[in-house]
């Protein structure tokens, strides 16, 4: 995401078309941008009070994965179904917790119950889920799946043949308690299910009973399990070969005996029984990772399930029994092809044949400018709940779910996800702690990878995981947000945009763009470090800060440095005009010793040596005086500029005060212009004459070679100008503002 915020309601309404119908060419052309428009950003905000934290646990065996050392592994809730008001809440690792009034406790531990345990590997390897039969309180009766690792392969018989060289095996286990009211169990377990995968990714992810069946339904106390294709189906129809478990939903009956080996039955109404090389296990089929499903409690009581997609699409479907999703000849609504796994093609003329099922809401990666196709863009969808509770009246009829990874948290209306329309829009929702403050998940957990999750109670309110630090939230209320930081009139220019409350989730040591360019912002030197608790206007959360340190190439700054040129930030190329804008926040001694400027931020020429500047505020001696200054270059090699303030440049940057600053450049006139906080500042250009040889025309024709912000040098080869300082919101626009725009964007900053 990161390609174009909404601002107007009007927008709302073209989303649906947006999503629906992609400016496609021809079926050979690959798709630049499957879903083209962001989701909606909601003024509705989730009110987030913690219930518990619960204990910190590591992978068994040890793992070098740094993805799976969190503080646990915890990855949903529910409540035991006794009226007790006791939560459960699996932990990946192996814990089995019970949450009695805040209070975590170890219910069983799979770990000590199986010398095969195995989650070194794998984002959902381990411990993966827990479904407690309808009628526990009175049988004793839940369910558990884990993996286990080689040695299980080879003296343990699958269900099904493994796949081909398999390496983990997944076990769906019965476990009857002595007592189910015990606060520790005792009792016995059975194997009902196990099946190996040929790689560590998508094994069983799900298991769960429809909470909508009552007794003498059809659908009562059957057993749904979430089969991932194993990571074969990228390169294979495993995910289509109806006699293979893998990449499907099944249904069994954990008590009966029609199904192999007697373990379990084969639910007669299931859509495959009787097919020659069918499994009767098959409720529906065509899944990569069928990561999480949940049924709606209320409305049409449809199942919805949230799909984690290859490298583009993260979709939610509604889901029948005999569905085919498509997998791995469909993506979400679009073509996939093995051998150009990296994009997505349009529909064929004769899709319709094929019968497959597309998705009823979803949104694609967009991944940072340049980041390859094979690699983590920080983005998976984690399939969540609609709400049906009492206590939060707002929230009703919504489907709540989010991105594990950067732990975005969306709805959708339930009466829009419709099979065969249009996709429904997607609303992303603010946060707020119980303070009042807006944050995002990233905020809440102190960490850009979040590892969200979403589970429910039986009064239907809603809870919310979050792996990086093992909590347990609540949602307790909701309340409205302000408006987006961004006015109109900027977003439709606005190439680069870091308010540093967005770290990538795949290094916390870069930030995400929120501008059109996508492109990834280093924090150099210090990383994560830099990403301080200091936002400039209500609503921002995060600041950035920038120091000098007393070693060579040490100083803390950020920016983008591509020797080549950056051709994310092209539509500065040729621009007829530039504009940076930001708040700045003196905090120390400036200039720095042995240094006679203090550099802000600004945009690289593109023959620079990451220290000549295509556009720049600064602040540095003009005359023998220290002013506040824009500088620009017209064209690359040429003579520069300087526009200086009159005033005194630590009025203009007083310590210790945030300030809005803004500087403007215009290459077709040779006017510049500074701003602070909202209002423009008079002042003088510094060389006489027309140094930049304007014509009527834009900049050198070449893409910038990055931006610096806090000093020189982003290539951190040397430093120069360091700013001892905090930096918030910074904007690059590739039009010279007008006065009017420019406060028009401060005033939505400090009257949201």
């Amino acid at each position: 995401m990161g390609k174009r915020r909404w601002w107007a309601a009007v927008a709302a309404a073209a989303v649906v078309l947006a999503t629906a119908t992609p400016a496609w060419g021809a079926p050979d052309d690959p798709i630049a941008d499957p879903i083209p428009e962001d989701p909606i950003q909601s003024r509705l905000g989730l009110v987030l009070a913690e219930v518990a934290q619960l204990p910190a646990s590591t992978p068994t065996p040890p793992t070098t994965d740094n993805r799976l050392l969190r503080h646990n592994r915890i990855n949903f809730v529910g409540e035991v179904p006794d009226r007790s008001g006791r939560l459960y809440v699996p932990d990946l690792n192996g814990p089995l917790y019970l949450v009695d009034g805040g209070t975590p406790h170890l219910y069983l531990d799979l770990v000590a119950r199986f010398p095969n345990f195995w989650a070194a590997r794998g984002m959902g390897s381990g411990f993966g889920f827990v479904a407690f039969h309808p009628e526990f309180a009175r049988n004793g009766k839940f369910y558990t799946t884990h993996t286990e690792g080689k040695a299980a392969i080879d003296t343990e018989t699958p269900t099904y043949p493994n796949q081909p060289n398999a390496v983990v095996q997944s076990v769906v286990s019965e476990w009857t308690a002595d007592d189910p009211s015990a606060d520790v169990f005792t009792g016995t377990r059975r194997e009902l299910f196990r099946y190996g995968f040929g790689t560590t990714t998508h094994a069983v992810q799900q298991i769960d009973f429809n909470p909508n069946a009552r007794r003498g339904d059809p659908d009562y106390g059957l057993l749904y399990l979430a089969v991932g294709d194993g990571g074969l189906g990228v390169s294979s129809d495993v995910p289509q070969d109806l006699g293979n478990p893998a990449g499907k939903i099944l249904r069994i009956d954990p008590l009966g005996t029609n199904g192999p080996g007697g373990r379990y039955g084969i639910p007669r109404a299931n859509p495959f029984v009787g097919r020659p090389g069918a499994l009767g296990e098959i409720y529906a089929y065509g899944m990569r990772d069928p990561h999480r499903f949940t049924w709606d409690r209320g409305g049409s009581h449809a199942m919805y399930l949230g799909h984690i997609g290859q490298h583009a699409i993260e979709a939610v479907y509604e889901v029948r029994a005999g569905d085919n999703l498509g997998w791995s000849r469909r993506e979400g609504a679009f073509t996939f092809r093995r051998e150009d796994q990296c994009r997505l093609y349009p529909l064929p003329d004769d899709d319709a044949q094929y019968g497959y099922v597309y998705p009823v809401a979803a949104y694609d990666h967009d991944p940072p400018a340049g980041w390859s196709c094979s690699s983590d863009s920080g983005h998976a969808i984690s399939g969540g709940q609609v709400y049906r509770g009492r206590a939060v009246p707002q929230l009703r009829g919504k489907y709540v779910f989010g991105d594990l990874v950067d732990g975005s948290v969306f709805y959708t209306e339930v009466s829009k996800m419709r099979r065969g329309k249009p996709m429904a829009p997607l609303h992303e929702l603010q946060l707020f702690d119980t303070d009042g403050n807006v944050k995002r998940m990233t905020d809440f957990v102190g960490d850009g990878r979040v590892d969200l999750r979403f589970g429910t109670d039986a009064a239907g309110e809603l809870y919310l995981l979050t792996k990086a630090d093992g909590r347990l939230w609540k949602v307790v209320g909701t309340r409205n947000g302000p408006r987006t930081e961004v006015t109109p009139a900027v977003a439709r220019n606005l190439v680069a945009h870091y308010d540093f409350d967005h770290p990538f989730p795949v290094d916390d040591a870069r930030e995400r763009d929120l501008g059109t360019s996508r492109t990834l912002f280093r924090l150099i030197n210090g990383g994560e470090e830099m990403r301080v608790g200091d936002g400039a206007f209500p609503g921002g959360n995060n600041a950035l800060e920038l120091r000098p340190l007393p070693g060579e190439n040490d100083d803390w700054k950020a920016g983008v440095w591509d020797e080549d040129g950056a051709e994310s930030l092209r539509a500065f190329n040729g621009a007829k005009g530039i504009t940076i804008m930001g708040w700045f926040k003196l905090t120390g001694q400036n200039p720095s010793p042995g240094f006679g400027a203090v550099g802000l931020a600004g945009l690289l020429s593109g023959n620079s040596d990451g220290h000549s500047v295509r556009a720049l505020i600064e602040a540095f001696e003009v005359d023998g005086e220290m002013r506040l200054v824009a500088l620009g270059r017209r064209i690359d090699g040429g003579a520069s500029q300087t526009y200086a303030a009159s005033m005194d440049w630590q009025e203009a940057l007083p310590p210790n005060r945030w300030v809005h600053l803004a500087a403007t450049f215009d290459y077709t006139t040779g006017r510049m212009a500074l701003y602070r906080d909202g209002k423009p500042l008079p002042g003088f250009y510094a060389v006489p004459g027309d140094p930049w040889q304007v014509d009527g025309t834009g900049t050198s024709p070449t893409d910038p070679r990055g931006i610096k912000v806090g000093g020189s040098f982003p290539q951190d080869t040397a430093e120069r100008n360091p700013c001892t300082c905090r930096m918030d919101s910074l904007m690059f626009l590739d039009v010279a503002a007008s006065a009017d725009v420019v406060a028009e964007q401060y005033r939505r900053f400090t009257r949201r």
